[in-house]
């Protein structure tokens, strides 16, 4: 747990100091991935605290959801179609899910002492 957090912290302190730019066309694209991985982070906090994490389950589904949202993005871009509606209802409905289970888990852990 300490590796991840130090990792967390060092992700985000090189991401604030080095420069990161994109064209604005992708910024579409890159906020569905990181939904998609943020669903995946969530998903992997919350095995864990159930005691069935999985470091490959977590780093393929981090990488493959993260390029089938925006390969849905891309692909319904071009047809002109919002493909990315699934995505955001897929991965937004089960990042609140396990937001849900991880605060009772905590609350569980923390406040009922069972």
């Amino acid at each position: 747990m300490l590796v991840a957090i130090i990792g967390l912290v060092l992700g985000v302190i090189i991401g604030l100091f080095l420069p990161n730019f994109y064209p604005a066309e992708y910024s579409f694209y890159i906020s569905i991935a990181v939904l998609a991985a943020l669903d995946s982070i969530f998903g992997a906090v919350r095995s864990n605290m159930e005691g069935r994490f999985d470091m490959a389950i977590f780093i393929s589904g981090f990488l493959g959801n993260a390029v089938l949202a925006g390969a849905l993005a891309f692909i319904g871009d071009k047809m002109g179609v919002p493909l990315y509606y699934a995505a955001i209802f897929v991965f937004g409905g089960r990042l609140f899910q396990n937001f849900a289970v991880i605060r009772r888990l905590l609350i569980d852990k923390y406040f009922r002492k069972k």
